[in-house]
């Protein structure tokens, strides 16, 4: 009876990955769940990061993504059925990318609605972006 419990617990789980909409703050931070930044290199120089997100990009600045290289990046930072954050310059990005994300991998994201650009606007703290 537990080993059909758990399962379906999981099916669950798996079946029902959900989208958070959320607008970017000092809580996101301060509860150090996993923010990452999927803009431009040339956007993370110009603005640098909120203290503590993960750069990686998905679209280039061409609008060109390549998915196998992104999953494998993510991956290297957040654990399966973990909950995370993605953010872009104003929230469109991240919109599709959560939806995505939340569809065809089962994964429960967080789009940070507003983006960085809400960010600033909430003064929350931003730190250089430096190249690996």
């Amino acid at each position: 009876m537990h080993k059909i419990l758990l399962f379906l617990h999981l099916f669950l789980v798996c079946v029902f990955a959900e989208v958070f909409n959320e607008y970017p703050s000092q809580h996101h931070i301060d509860s150090k769940i996993k923010i990452i930044d999927i803009r431009t290199k040339q956007e993370w120089q110009e603005t640098g990061l909120i203290e503590g997100a993960i750069p990686i990009t998905f679209f280039d600045d061409r609008g060109k993504y390549n998915i196998p290289v992104f999953m494998e990046e993510l991956q290297k930072h957040v654990k399966p059925g973990e909950k995370f954050a993605i953010i872009c310059h104003t929230g469109s990005r991240t919109s599709i990318l959560a939806d995505f994300l939340s569809q065809y991998y089962n994964m429960d994201v967080i789009n940070l609605r507003g983006g960085m650009y809400y960010a600033e606007g909430k003064h929350l703290k931003f730190v250089p972006y430096k190249a690996k």
